[in-house]
């Protein structure tokens, strides 16, 4: 009898959910397999929150992640995670989850090609988050990296990993944002609204591909 290999059987599922009931019925399901997800949002508005969450329930199905942050140090994420009851330890120490705290704007125009060189390193992964991406697009001043950096995250996907980028929307130019939006297959958009004397947080799905 023939034996499945459970790599191709993680990947071949056909969408990640994060375990959220109302989160992943805004998704259609959850974040499909393969796509290239960016997640929107000014600071403060829940990016980090929002990828964990994902991420969590990428390992809760048996997925094997990775993430790259600028927010956190690995001992603050399990910190963090830990109080939204979402306990990543275990995962983190038999290497179902890796974290690599990253500081892109030290590299400068470096940034972009460093990063999507460390993507291509964990192509045993079904997910990958970059939380976030903001730094290196604002110190490497050079949209076309950023164009390219976008594109060969397409041409992972292709292979069946997800790659989900958060962005601080409003300190990017339009003028790269909006290709930037084409580009992906799925697009959340992260709001902070005034509601009488509350502060509301709301997620906007602009697209997720298949839903």
């Amino acid at each position: 009898m023939a034996m499945s290999n459970p790599e191709t059987t993680e990947k071949a599922r056909a969408a990640i959910s994060s375990h959220n009931m109302e989160l992943d019925s805004k998704l259609g399901g959850g974040l499909p397999v393969g796509a290239l997800t960016l997640v929107e949002g000014s600071s403060g508005s829940g990016k980090s929150v929002l990828s964990q969450q994902i991420i969590w329930g990428a390992l809760q199905d048996g997925f094997k992640a990775t993430l790259f942050t600028s927010e956190n140090s690995v001992s603050s994420l399990v910190t963090q995670m830990q109080k939204l009851n979402l306990d990543i330890l275990d995962h983190l120490l038999l290497r179902k989850l890796r974290v690599y705290p990253m500081a892109l704007s030290r590299l400068g125009a470096r940034a972009p090609s460093a990063l999507i060189a460390a993507i291509r390193e964990q192509s045993d992964r079904t997910l990958i988050a970059v939380d976030s991406l903001t730094s290196a697009v604002i110190h490497s001043n050079d949209n076309a990296a950023i164009l390219r950096f976008f594109e060969e995250c397409q041409r992972i996907c292709a292979t069946g990993i997800t790659i989900m980028v958060t962005l601080h929307a409003q300190g990017v130019d339009e003028d790269l944002l909006n290709p930037l939006r084409s580009m992906c297959d799925a697009d959340l958009r992260l709001k902070v609204e005034q509601d009488g004397q509350r502060m509301v947080k709301t997620l906007e799905v602009s697209k997720v591909r298949g839903a």
